[in-house]
């Protein structure tokens, strides 16, 4: 068989090169094209879907029906099945007017029909509380999530864990409905606990052992951070003392983090004030935002970091722990969280 050096035949009778630059840019545009097609399908799709489920719940009032209105979904579905097929069963119906039920036309026309997928939409349409689905609405966007990965940080309550989440509800819808395409927040970013089980830390341990521990399980330690972290040095030495430090790319600035054995110490604010005017003076580029800090304290203070009022600055604090508690227990951190907040809100108006 002759080969021919992955040259076209009419390239070797005519003895000419076809410029690849030429070649690559059609390819750029027919891959874009599809890409297009593909945005384009998907997004037809859910807001198809999305009107046969506003239809239903119009038509149907279908919160009112009991078990009469199921039967009457049931030969609906029947219907539509012997007619277009498995899409339109009574469970894909019902999913349809859950989505036509928590989403209006206005947020599906917007974003979401050509941003998210339907399974993405299904999942979503599932969390009750606004802010919390309006978060990983965000998230999903924003980090493009597959529907996989929005089911384990549903499972890993990553909301329940972010700063975000300890304002008032209120608060947390402004500031998400405030954020243009791209735009993240530390408080989005950041969370107020932090698990890494996987150090196989028990018992005593030193900080060194931690920052030891750390280092061999760097990969999972960034992804117990967030997805955006970039590792850029370990006790990073500067004129003040030593400190790690990460990048964040949907943030757009460096990120400080200190680790603490026990609970939240007041001076430990100013320490990391110091860590932070170094990277800002020396090394912050000109397109970057200001670094922030983050302060990992094995033991939880909550009461003493909220009566600071450490989230109004580029200071945050978190625990991190080396066993994974229940789900209750991150709730019940959470509503403790969100009390404080209302009480420091209440007291300064």
């Amino acid at each position: 068989m002759t080969h021919y050096d992955n040259k076209s035949s009419k390239e070797l009778r005519t003895g000419m090169e076809v410029p690849e630059s030429i070649v690559q840019g059609i390819a750029a545009i027919v891959s874009e094209a599809k890409r297009q097609t593909v945005v384009h399908v998907n997004s037809a799709l859910n807001m198809m879907y999305w009107q046969v489920g506003k239809y239903l719940v119009d038509e149907l009032h279908y919160e009112t029906y009991g078990q009469y209105g199921k039967s009457i979904l049931q030969g609906i579905a029947t219907r539509l099945t012997s007619m277009f097929g498995s899409g339109f069963t009574r469970t894909a119906l019902v999913r349809m007017m859950n989505v036509a039920q928590v989403f209006s036309y206005d947020e599906m026309c917007a974003t979401l029909s050509h941003t998210l997928t339907w399974s993405h939409l299904i999942d979503l349409a599932t969390i009750d509380n606004q802010a919390k689905r309006l978060f990983y609405q965000k998230m999903c966007i924003e980090q493009h999530w597959s529907t996989r990965q929005l089911g384990r940080q549903l499972d890993a309550m990553l909301y329940e864990r972010t700063l975000i989440a300890a304002k008032p509800e209120e608060e947390q819808i402004k500031v998400m409905d405030g954020m243009e395409k791209g735009e993240l927040t530390p408080e989005m970013v950041l969370k107020s606990t932090y698990i890494v089980d996987f150090l196989g830390l028990h018992g005593y341990y030193s900080e060194k052992n931690l920052e030891d521990a750390i280092l061999v399980q760097l990969e999972r330690f960034i992804l117990e951070l967030g997805q955006g972290f970039a590792f850029l040095e370990r006790q990073k030495r500067i004129s003040v003392d030593a400190v790690d430090y990460f990048y964040h790319r949907g943030l757009n600035r460096l990120v400080a983090i200190d680790l603490k054995l026990g609970k939240f110490k007041p001076e430990y604010k100013g320490q990391m004030e110091l860590y932070l005017k170094y990277l800002q003076a020396y090394e912050q580029k000109p397109h970057e935002e200001s670094p922030i800090g983050l302060l990992l304290c094995s033991e939880g203070n909550t009461e003493q970091v909220e009566l600071m009022m450490l989230g109004e600055d580029n200071i945050k604090v978190a625990q991190y722990l080396t066993e994974l508690p229940d789900k209750q227990w991150f709730i019940d951190k959470l509503n403790r969280s969100i009390l404080i907040a209302k009480e420091n809100s209440a007291n300064n108006k």
